[in-house]
């Protein structure tokens, strides 16, 4: 697949199958996350990978994770992210972010779901995995195999606003 193609077939996954993430698969996505750029190469971000039935019971007590057999938490460290110093802005939901797409990506050409969480308890993810101060909890990415049909690969033309509302070109 193409990267465009890989693109357009992403889509939230909401209903897994039990089937477990195979062990090269999962490496696959987290080395996707490696080689995701973050600002000034800070390299804010850490991941908690969650798949025992333990660890995923824990997260089902902050979000819905839809049956996905895996979770992996996206955390970033705020002292380690890149500020811009015209306004202060922190780079560190920007670089969880990057991390995050390039995972859903490659879960996507590994022929697996995922579905982005940010609604979710970050209160009962810090306690839960004891996690400290330092590290904020981003978002949640839930990756499995789908149980259900696919959605449209074409279905951007009509779901998405668009290209003319999307992109504006500068005026010479």
């Amino acid at each position: 697949m193409d990267f465009l193609e890989i693109a357009k077939s992403r889509y939230s996954v909401r209903d897994y199958k039990s089937k477990k993430v195979e062990p090269e698969k999962l490496e696959k996505i987290l080395q996707a996350a490696h080689a995701a750029p973050t600002a000034a190469n800070l390299q804010p971000v850490r991941l908690i990978v969650v798949q025992e039935d333990e660890g995923i019971s824990k997260v089902g007590k902050a979000a819905n994770i839809y049956g996905a057999p895996l979770a992996i938490i996206v955390c970033s460290e705020h002292e380690r992210a890149w500020t811009r110093p015209f306004d202060g802005k922190k780079t560190t939901d920007i670089d969880a972010s990057i991390l995050t797409d390039h995972m859903m990506l490659e879960a996507t050409e590994l022929g697996l779901g995922s579905v982005w969480i940010c609604y979710f308890k970050p209160d009962i993810i810090r306690e839960e995995f004891k996690l400290p101060d330092t590290l904020e909890p981003v978002n949640i990415l839930a990756i499995g195999y789908g149980d259900g049909s696919p959605a449209d690969p074409e279905r951007h033309g009509v779901q998405r606003i668009s290209m003319d509302e999307l992109v504006s070109y500068e005026k010479l």
